[in-house]
Order: structure tokens, then C-alpha cells, then sequence
């Protein structure tokens, strides 16, 4: 299985993406933002960073890059795929995620290890995790707050759009401790956080970021 990982200029996590994905099993593709080249893969990963130095919003230069109107195209038409904290910012920049990602709350620029809530198991790069679980990955960010209007947050609640939630503290002062959501298909996924740091005991905190990527495998082959 080929699972594309796309780097833009200022991109810091895609070797580490990369990395993720050949643990899990997979064969990861180098993807340039520049070109419209899928490289024929089944799942795409927009990886962490500072896309472009973050000039003008996190993400908003990075989202209209030539391969995420292919990856948006695709993904509307189920493509599985991942959005990691900068790479999240660009899915919702890009219009397949509802929201977007602001300065934190506080500020600050957070990095530490976090706890999550997995609430929703059922999406494609959740399915080897449990409704409910507790996991730690790291974070690692200075735009990372999770913000909607009211009423659009009570339609991502109602529609069950939320996919991981911070618990025992809030990093970044996202709204409703919501850490990451999905597409309405369970197809697309972004996170603030960043699984692809939390796939080996060498490095730790723990391997509990490794379940992203393997259950995209399962979802591409019960496609």
C-alpha cells in the first residue's frame, strides 16, 4: 500500500510522517505541493510545520497549492486523509474540515506531551483505536486553537465530526477541548497533534500515535 506524504516549503515533520507510515507497514511517497502528481497512492498525509512561515494564517498559502486541490478532489471522493497540526490547518484553510486554527489562546508556543480522548473510532485512521481511549502524543504548536461559530460548533457535536478531544488539560485553548475532526464520510481527518511522534519506545512518550497509520490500512483495503 502507497501512502503520500506531501512536503511544502517549510514542512519540519514529513520524515518523520514517512517514518510512521513504513512502521505501519506501508510504502510512503514523497509528494511535492508543487506538482499534480498523486503518484498513484491510496492515502495522502499533510504533515506538520510551518508551511511558507505562516505568513499570512497558518496554512492559507499552503492550501492553494496545485496538490492539495488534487488531495481536496480526491478526498471528496473518499481518498483517506491525514492532516497533522500544520497540515490540519490546511485542510480547514482548504475547505474539506469545518473550523479553523488560531494563535493559542494564551499565547504561547506549547510543546509537551498530551493526553487525548479518542471519540470516534470508526474513521479511517481510527479504527484501530477504541471510542473512549486514552492516548499521549505530543504536541507542538503556536496556532493550534481550535475555533467555529456556535452554532457550526453544535453541528460538528451533533454530527459526531469530532475525532479527538484534549483531556487533563487544554494546550491551546481550543474551543470545546476539541483536538482534531473529520470529513462527514470518516475519510479526511486533522489533528493538532502529532501521532507520527509517538510511534516508537525509543523516542516515546509511547507508541500510541501508530494506530493512525495502521488503521488507514485496514480502511483502504475494506474499501
Amino acid at each position: 500500500m502507497r501512502i503520500g506524504v506531501i512536503t511544502f516549503p517549510g514542512s519540519l515533520d514529513d520524515v518523520d510522517a514517512a517514518r510512521a507510515v513504513r512502521l505501519a507497514g506501508a510504502e510512503p511517497v514523497a509528494l511535492w505541493h508543487a506538482e499534480h502528481d498523486l503518484k498513484d497512492v491510496d492515502a495522502v498525509v499533510l504533515p506538520g510545520g510551518f508551511s511558507y512561515g505562516d505568513y499570512l494564517r497558518a496554512g492559507a498559502i499552503a492550501a492553494r497549492a496545485p496538490l492539495v486541490q488534487d488531495v481536496v478532489d480526491r478526498a471528496r471522493r473518499g481518498m483517506p486523509v491525514l492532516g497533522i497540526c500544520n497540515g490540519f490547518q490546511v485542510l480547514c484553510e482548504a475547505g474539506l474540515l469545518p473550523g479553523a486554527l488560531t494563535r493559542n489562546g494564551h499565547l504561547h508556543f506549547r510543546n509537551r506531551d498530551q493526553a487525548l480522548r479518542i471519540e470516534r473510532s470508526d474513521t479511517a485512521w481510527t479504527q484501530d483505536y477504541a471510542a473512549g481511549q486514552r492516548i499521549i502524543v505530543p504536541v507542538k504548536n503556536g496556532e493550534g486553537r481550535y475555533v467555529a461559530a456556535p452554532a457550526d460548533l453544535d453541528r460538528i457535536e451533533g454530527e459526531g465530526r469530532v475525532v479527538v478531544r484534549y483531556v487533563e488539560g487544554n494546550p491551546n485553548g481550543s474551543m470545546r477541548d476539541i483536538a482534531g475532526v473529520t470529513s462527514e464520510d470518516g475519510r479526511a481527518v486533522g489533528l493538532m497533534p502529532h501521532p507520527e511522534h509517538a510511534v516508537e519506545d525509543l523516542t516515546g512518550p509511547s507508541t500510541d500515535g501508530l494506530g493512525f497509520f495502521t488503521s488507514v490500512l485496514r480502511a483502504v483495503v475494506a474499501a
